[in-house]
Parts: C-alpha cells; structure tokens; sequence
C-alpha cells in the first residue's frame, strides 16, 4: 500500500535525489583533490588570478557547513519515524507475588482484530506506546472510500476502546486516529 500522502512522498524522492547529488559531488571533489581525475590539475586555483580567502572565512564555512550537515541529518531521521516507540509494559499490583509483562503488539491484537470487522474497515493497524502510568494509542484505520466514519468512529467509541481500556485496566487512554481511504478493488485512492 501506497500513502495517500503525497506531499511526505515527494518530499522523500526529493531528498534522495538531493543526498544522491550531494554525495556524487563530494566524491567528485575528494578525487579531484587527490589527482584522481586525469583532466584537472589538483595545484590549480579554481579561479585563476585570485587571492586566497582569509583563514577564518574558511573555518566560518567549515563550522556552517558541519552545523547545516547535522540539521539535514537530524530531518532525515525524523523522515524515518512513523510510529511512536512501544515498550513492555510491567504490570506489578504486588511485586512479591510476581511480575507480568505485556507487550504492546500482543496488548493491541485483539482490538485490532475486532476493529477489521467493524463496516467498511479494510485494515486496522495501532501502536501503543508510553507507559501503563502515561499511555498513548495511535490507530491508522483503512477503510472504503464511500465508507460512514461516523459509524466507525461511534464503534470504536462505545464498543473498542472501551474494551481495550478494561482490558488494560485503564481509566483513560489518549488515542490518535488517521483514516487512509481504498477503492473497493483494494487498491488505494489517488
């Protein structure tokens, strides 16, 4: 499946093309500096008859170069987070007596399950992250084009998140949904 999220898609491409540039140029300029390139002379000035910059204009790009290159990687990674990060829930009401663990996609499965047969879900996928103290649910709901949100949203409202609220025994659970629409072929809207 393909995300409706055109924008975030052609940002991506055109991030990859930029790095593919940049990098081909990098490489480009380390093999010319060290003579690898047969047609350009390594001891040449790039402009002929021109002085030398001043030393620091050379260290002031050096550090902004260093500076913009850690920004775009710290963008990159953030390209690369989709989901909140999940962890093993400890639930210990008395210690002494033992220590059960729950992992967030077991905890999620059966809600999950439940929330494919609601009308016009084709697909259901959630995340649940934080803490047993401080939890936090993302759902990502596939459903039809034509397909009533109203009645899907009331379902999962009055029937789901109750369910998996008294599954995990919680009194509240913050939770985030994003519909993606699909034709009926199954293949996804443009």
């Amino acid at each position: 499946m393909t995300s409706l999220n055109r924008p975030a898609r052609l940002n991506r491409a055109l991030l990859a093309v930029f790095g593919l540039l940049l990098l081909g140029s990098g490489f480009f300029a380390v093999a010319a500096h060290f003579s690898r390139l047969g047609f350009l002379d390594s001891g040449a000035p790039l402009i002929p008859a021109t002085a030398d910059p001043p030393t620091w204009m050379l260290w002031v790009t050096a550090a902004t170069a260093v500076i913009l290159g850690l920004l775009v990687l710290r963008w990159l990674a953030a390209q690369l987070a989709r989901r909140p990060k999940t962890r093993t829930w400890h639930l210990e009401h008395n210690p002494e007596e033992g220590n059960t663990e729950l992992t967030a996609n077991t905890a999620t499965a059966p809600f999950l399950s439940d929330v494919a047969t609601y009308p016009g879900v084709h697909h259901a996928r959630a995340t649940l992250a934080g803490t047993s103290r401080n939890p936090t649910l993302a759902i990502v709901i596939s459903t039809e084009q034509g397909g009533d949100l109203t009645t899907i949203n009331h379902r999962l409202n009055t029937h789901g998140l109750p369910r998996l609220r008294r599954a995990l025994d919680l009194d509240e659970l913050p939770f985030t949904v994003e519909y993606r629409f699909t034709t009926h072929t199954g293949a996804r809207a443009r």
